[in-house]
This record gives C-alpha cells, structure tokens and sequence, in this order.
C-alpha cells in the first residue's frame, strides 16, 4: 500500500483513481482485520461514493485539495457525520453524531476519504486498546501482544497496511506509545495548535488530536491539513499554520538536542536504552549536538497527571448520565436509580476506576491535597521545559520503558498499566508538541520507539529534525510479516 504522500501524488497524476485507492483499503480492512481488531466501523460504500466524487471533480479540473483522495481511518472517539462514535464504550454503542469534528471537515475539504473509525480504549483512557467494549487491538508485529493504547487501533491499522494514515489523540501518551510499539510514526501537536471540536473530551487541558504515519512527511502533510484556528474550540490557537512539508528538508547541523538522565533512569528496558542512544548517535553524526539538561520535576509526571486526567475526566464524563443520550438502564426504580445503573451498565471497569479517581481528588477536604498541589507540580513540569528549551532546541527520550508487553499481562494491574506512560505525559501537562519515530526492534523483534519534543508550536523544527533522522536511517520502512 502506498504511503499518505504517494497517494496523493498518483491520484493527482492520474496513475490511480480515488476509487482504487479506497476499494485497495477497505478490501485491506475486509482481509486482515478480523486478526488485528484495529477497525470498529467501516463506511465501505460511502467512501466509494465519495471516491467517486472526487475522481470526477478531478476529471473537470478542480482543485480538491493537497489530500485527494488518500483513505484515511479515525479514531473513534473524533465525531463524524455518517458513522458512529461510540468510543469504544457500551454506553455510545450506535451513536452517531449530529455533526462533524473540525478535523473530520478539514479531511473532507483536503480531499481525503474517511473509511473507518478505529478501535481505542474506552473514552481513551488505557494504555493498551483492552479496556474497549468490543474487542482489543493486536499488535501487526505480534497477535500475541498489545497495539498499545489508547490509539491503539489507528496504530496498528497504520503499521498492518491496512490504510495509509490515521488519526488519534493523545492525553497522556496516547499517539506515541502506540505508535512506539508498532514500528510508526506518531505526532502530538501542540496543546491549542489542532482545534478539539467534535473530540469527546477525556482530560480537556491534556487532549490533543494528532496523525498515525508510516512515516514524517506523511506526518507533516497530515498536520498541514488538519491544523489551525476554530472558533468553536476556545482552546485553539490563532497563528499561521507552516508549510510543515516544505520544511523538512531543514539540515539539523548544528542542531542542539538535549538529553535529560531523567528519562534514562531504573526500568529502561536495555533493548529500549540502546536503541535510543543509538539513533542520539545517528543525530550526532548528521551534525546535531548532544547536550545534557535536567528535567527535576520529572519524577512527579505520572502522580500529577492522573490526578489532573481522572479530576477531568471525572467532570466531563458526568453528562453521560443515560437521560439525553448514551445507554440508558431499562425500568429503572426512580431518578436515582436511573442515573447510577444507566452508568454502571454502561462503562466498563477502568472509565469507572478514573471517574471514582477523580472525583475523589476534586471532592471537598481533598481538592487542596490533590488537585490543587496537582495542578501546581504541573507549572513546575512546564518550567522545567521552559528552562530546558533556553538550552537546547529538542529534547530526546524513549517513548515508553519496554516493548509491547503482552495482551493480558498488566490489566490486572492498574499501577503497572499507568506507568507504562512515565516518558509520555510530561508533555501533555507542559503542552510540548512531541513526536515518536521508530528507532530499531528489541530481540524478539519488536518495534522501539524514540521521542523527540520541541517548544510550543516548533512543529516545523521537530518535524525536520524527525525527518532528517528518517532519511539516514530505515527503521520507518521496515513492516510485520503479513
């Protein structure tokens, strides 16, 4: 399967069809996902028609946009018009939105085809796509283990070949670990820089949607796309969106990428820790320089982030309340009966386990212990990052402490689960945009992934950089055996 990028190019060159393309992923989806479990829904015969629409359009000489159509999966927690959004959770089974997400317009209006939602945690909270309602995402690499999580689904659909792009979202992790552990290309842009409209919220300061490529220019023609000022989201940004593509053939001599012994500390997996450092080695020998910064308030990242995550999924998650929408308990005794069994039924053990978290923290004679002292190491994370970025222009890490663990192996054990994202969240509470790039596989032959994060809206930078390491080297390339 072409990339996002070569799509393009052939569609709008006329050496394949809109159609084609489309009809060569949902026959993907139809013969390897029944495998994988990357796929909830599947619009196979609106996708076609809009297929078709866009081959005529270009037959007549329009201009469709820079994505026409490139078939493109979204994760099933971003609203579209003419397929459910249920995120993964009984309580939205068959629901369908009235209205789009201002990313799923921005597709449309690029020209890309939406041809399925894809599989995730339920409402995105896991670290492993198990605690969906329907089925959990496998890793392309092995069934055996996780596709990582709460992107799970978009991840693997993207490393399976099953399509060429997806998009997800990332709160605490949730783009670049999975991407990690399936051998792609996972972007989190700045906090405000993607508009979160039509996104079901989970941690609404901590949200950000984001692409899943095989590789960074596909990445960066996704973010182009999909980046920009919405009005409807009073979170978003206004300030010009860069030429993303246009800058990745930035040189990094000269580069300064800081590396901070905070990330490289006890439970780094040996595999993880060499392949890392070797692709830092690869970034210095293409002219970057290595320079060491302190991340202190690093060691705090995974406390304050689920107190902050599970206080606001807690508030988000109460309309869910089985009157206006959502699973609703049949003959309910009273109100309060209806309201407590509607939610019971309805969310499955870990969206229960982080709104009881979080209402706890936010409940009064706690608020002060947790919350607010939360909220406060959250400020010392992001000065942390303030006073790095004086230093150095990226910083590098791993993106998670082991490969992909197998399936079952930790969702007995919630702590274990939750620190799996003890290298991700620190860049959602300082709002960093932060990338992950396949960097090698372990003995057992599975993907590791390095991260590199950037100052508040230098995607351009981070993207080059990512880039540049992309072309020395062929970890993007290499795929699991079909």
């Amino acid at each position: 399967m072409l990339t996002a990028t070569e799509t393009a190019d052939a569609v709008r060159a006329g050496r394949v069809s809109a159609r084609d393309a489309v009809t060569e992923c949902v026959d993907a989806i139809d013969r390897s996902d029944g495998k994988i479990g990357a796929i909830l829904h599947v619009d196979r015969d609106g996708a076609l028609r809009a297929a078709g629409d866009i081959d005529r359009r270009l037959a007549e000489g329009e201009d469709i946009g820079p994505i026409a159509g490139v078939p493109v999966a979204v994760k099933d927690n971003i609203c579209t018009i003419d397929s459910p959004t249920t995120c993964a959770s009984g309580t939205l089974k068959g629901y369908v939105s009235p209205f789009a997400a201002d990313v799923a317009e921005r597709l449309v209006s690029a020209g890309a085809v939406i041809v399925a939602k894809t599989n995730l945690d339920e409402f995105a909270m896991g670290s492993s796509t198990e605690s969906s309602a329907y089925f959990p995402a496998r890793n392309p690499w092995d069934m055996s283990r996780v596709a990582g999580g709460s992107s799970g689904g978009s991840a693997a659909a993207v490393a399976a070949r099953i399509v060429p792009c997806a998009l997800g979202s990332d709160t605490g992790g949730s783009i670049r670990q999975p991407a990690a552990f399936t051998g792609v290309v996972g972007l989190k842009p700045t906090y405000g820089r993607v508009s979160r409209y039509g996104l079901v919220a989970f941690g609404s300061s901590l949200d950000q949607i984001g692409p899943v490529t095989r590789d960074v220019r596909d990445a960066a023609l996704l973010l182009s796309v999909i980046a920009g000022h919405d009005v409807r989201d009073a979170t978003s940004v206004d300030r010009p969106v860069p030429n993303y593509v246009a800058e990745l053939d930035r040189p990094i001599e000269g580069l300064r990428i800081g590396v901070a012994s905070d990330y490289f500390g006890a439970g780094l997996d040996d595999a993880v820790r060499t392949a890392v450092e070797a692709g830092l080695d690869a970034l210095r020998e293409r002219g970057a320089e290595l320079i060491n910064v302190r991340l202190p308030h690093l060691k705090y990242a995974i406390a304050c982030y689920y107190v902050v995550a599970t206080a606001e999924a807690s508030s988000n998650l109460a309309r869910f309340d089985g009157v206006h929408y959502g699973h609703r308990t049949a003959d309910p005794k009273d109100i309060f009966d209806l309201y407590s069994a509607s939610r019971r039924e309805g969310f499955g053990a870990e969206v229960k386990r982080r709104i009881m978290l979080g209402t706890f923290v936010l409940s009064s004679g706690y608020y002060d212990a947790y919350y607010d002292k939360a909220l406060r190491v959250r400020t010392l994370i992001r000065g942390d990052f303030e006073a790095a970025f004086e230093k150095v222009d990226l910083i590098a890490s791993p993106v998670t402490p082991t490969t992909a663990f197998p399936i079952g192996q930790k969702s007995a054990d919630p702590l274990a689960m939750y620190l799996a994202d003890i290298y991700t969240t620190s860049a959602n509470l300082a709002g960093v945009p932060a990338i992950s790039v396949p960097c090698g596989l372990d003995g057992d032959g599975l993907p590791i992934g390095m991260q590199l994060s950037a100052p508040w809206f230098e995607e351009d930078r981070l993207l080059a950089a990512a880039h540049q390491y992309q072309s020395i080297t062929d970890h993007h390339q290499r795929c699991p055996k079909q």
